[in-house]
């Protein structure tokens, strides 16, 4: 119960959603939000600049909780999370996302999402195309160049790992991107 009251806060804070997923995740299923969420662009009339921003935001949220997700107490992989796409109470967009990591995932992103969290536009266009022209990390595992992806197309990110307390070496991952309003 305590999953379905922190969603209920999320909704309380957050003002409008669209979809929201929480579950085990497919390459199918993504595919399928993504054209329930197409339907919704279409409905609400947005800009596409807007519907693009958000479809790539929530594919590769969704990607990174597929690649990424662990289960509690144990190494074992587990592609489950939660996923939410909603416009919140001041006309503003966005994607949330949460799933768990375990520490060695934290220790590739957190880094990453720091330098972002601090970079402006033209910096974070320039860490892009570094990213992709070095090859590193872009068709891989790893935290590549998705994030990088993600800032460019919004406004703002948030994010923190919470530790889960029956794991210390796991943590809840949550990243929230909002997009710029219609």
């Amino acid at each position: 119960m305590q999953d379905v009251k922190q969603l209920e806060l999320i909704l309380q804070q957050d003002g409008i959603v669209f979809l929201t997923y929480g579950g085990f995740l497919t390459q199918s299923l993504i595919v399928g939000m993504t054209d329930a969420l197409e339907r919704e662009a279409e409905n609400s009339e947005l800009s596409m600049k807007i519907s693009n921003n958000i479809f790539t935001i929530f594919i590769e949220l969704a990607q990174n909780m597929m690649n990424y997700s662990k289960k509690v107490s144990s190494e074992d992989f587990d592609p489950k999370g939660l996923i939410l796409v909603g416009k919140n109470n001041n006309g503003n967009y966005y994607v949330l996302s949460q799933n768990i990591l375990d520490e060695k995932d934290k220790q590739k992103i957190e880094p990453k999402l720091k330098i972002i969290k601090k970079s402006t536009k033209d910096e974070l266009k320039k860490l892009y195309r570094e990213a992709r022209k070095s090859g590193k990390n872009t068709h891989e595992k790893g935290g590549g160049i998705g994030f990088y992806e993600i800032a460019k197309r919004c406004e703002e990110i948030k994010y923190e790992f919470i530790s889960i307390p029956e794991d210390t070496t796991k943590y809840y991952f949550k990243f929230k991107a909002i997009l710029g309003k219609v």
